[in-house]
């Protein structure tokens, strides 16, 4: 890459919040690094190219070790000022019914991936005293997840590690922030098996203001932010003094299969 505009890498960049993010990097003159592992990667590249930023397109699935390292690679002698990690995955159901597979995919991609690419990313902006590391959290790092028990699990670890991660650079002159949207209009719910449930169907908010809010949030510094409508605002002022058992029942309500309205808009009764 030519290298005389700031580089911004995003993962989970084929559509939704990750898309958007890398828009508005190219649109205020960032070069792009993106990464998926689907086949829309190359036609959100095409799109963003559109912006006049240069585009590298890295599909990986960052669920496997070979995913991973395969992003890392494509990075070797590229200078990355700005890194939003914000692949992630959800599974919705009951724990004692999930398949175990799906449990673990959403570990790797949320836990594990995110870990492994931060070393390497945060290494490098620290020993070169720059460089802006943001992470893609949830509202439901906020509160136990009943019926999505295992991804708000993962959330609660994003969370904790971007702000454990933001003591340990303070004075090195890197900044790390999470954000923190609520249900949003994208891809999640389908993928999560979730399009039975009230949150599955609800109006969601628009991932172009979600990371619109999240970008600003990066770009001034800023440790963590919810992120996306008043509602989810507000929900988030409140997860800070619910107790966890409160909370728990809420998302249950929000969460479980068959809570869906039917087409008379009432609560399907199964």
């Amino acid at each position: 890459m030519a290298g005389n505009r700031p580089l911004a890498l995003v993962t989970g960049a084929s559509s939704g919040i990750g898309y958007e993010l890398a828009r508005l990097f190219a649109e205020q003159g960032h070069d792009l690094v993106v990464n998926a592992e689907d086949e829309r990667l190359e036609h959100a590249a095409r799109r963003l190219r559109e912006t006049g930023a240069e585009v590298r397109a890295v599909r990986a699935d960052l669920r496997t070790a070979e995913g991973v390292d395969r992003l890392v690679a494509a990075l070797t002698g590229l200078t990355v000022d700005v890194a939003a990690l914000n692949a992630g995955v959800g599974q919705g159901g009951a724990f004692v019914d999930t398949d175990p597979a799906d449990d673990q995919s959403v570990i790797d991609l949320n836990v594990t991936s995110t870990v492994r690419l931060a070393k390497p990313l945060l290494r490098d902006m620290v020993a070169r005293g720059v460089g802006r590391l943001m992470f893609t959290s949830s509202v439901a790092s906020t509160m136990p997840g009943s019926f999505q028990s295992v991804y708000n699990a993962s959330k609660s670890f994003v969370q904790s590690f971007a702000q454990a991660l933001q003591e340990e650079v303070t004075d090195t002159g890197v900044t790390v922030t999470s954000f923190m949207p609520g249900p949003t209009e994208t891809d999640f719910f389908r993928r999560a098996g979730m399009e039975d449930t009230k949150v599955g169907t609800m109006d969601k908010d628009d991932p172009a203001e979600v990371a619109r809010q999240a970008y600003d949030a990066v770009m001034k510094g800023r440790g963590k932010l919810v992120t996306g409508s008043a509602k989810t605002k507000a929900q988030g002022v409140a997860d800070k003094v619910l107790p966890d058992r409160v909370k728990a029942a809420v998302h249950r309500r929000m969460a479980e299969p068959g809570t869906a309205p039917d087409a008379d808009g009432r609560p399907d009764q199964r």
